[in-house]
């Protein structure tokens, strides 16, 4: 598979694993996406990843090998609160012409330097109902959210450091080894 570095002195098995890893990640995407999880749509996301994979030059992605499943348990039930949370929020709004939704852009500036975890945390915000990506400064490893809800200066502050927990967390879960301890203290 193209577009993947291999940082374990290149053994075959580790190369599998990575692009099994990669495929896998794809095919999620692709279920949560079409909001389906039949044996078509994840027969047509594999179809789907695998072209991707062939057809399309993909930039290299840095696999750290590194997995904490209680990290990444955690991480991903903060994630599916802060979507009914999200839900919830702006549903309040659509349904209280009374409420005018104050908006700001914030700007988050990332600790990690991994363009796969910039990626990650880039897709979760997005994926939480209220804010959304607008623009990635990769070489800064800088996000751009536009978030509702956000009125004054504390507010803005909350969101960043909302976005900063999102990093930490993912980190904790996937992140490298130094990565991990510098969250971890």
């Amino acid at each position: 598979m193209s577009g993947v570095r291999h940082g374990g002195g290149g053994r075959d098995g580790m190369r599998t694993g990575h692009q099994l890893l990669l495929l896998g990640g794809l095919v999620l995407l692709w279920l949560l996406l079409w909001g389906s999880f039949t044996p078509i749509d994840v027969l047509a996301g594999v179809g789907v990843a695998l072209l991707a994979t062939r057809i399309f030059e993909l930039p290299p992605v840095q696999l750290t090998g590194r997995l904490h499943v209680g990290w990444l348990i955690a991480y991903l039930v903060r994630f599916a609160g802060e979507i009914v949370l999200g839900s919830i929020e702006v549903a309040a709004y659509a349904l209280d012409p009374r409420r005018r939704p104050h908006t700001a852009v914030v700007e988050v500036k990332l600790t990690t330097r991994s363009d796969l975890i910039l990626t990650l945390v880039g897709v979760t915000l997005s994926l939480v109902p209220g804010s959304l990506v607008i623009e990635v400064d990769r070489a800064r490893s800088t996000l751009f959210l536009h978030a509702l809800g956000v009125p004054d200066e504390a507010a803005v502050e909350r969101v960043r450091r909302k976005s900063l927990d999102t990093e930490r967390r993912l980190l904790r879960a996937i992140g490298s080894r130094s990565e991990y301890r510098r969250v971890s203290r």
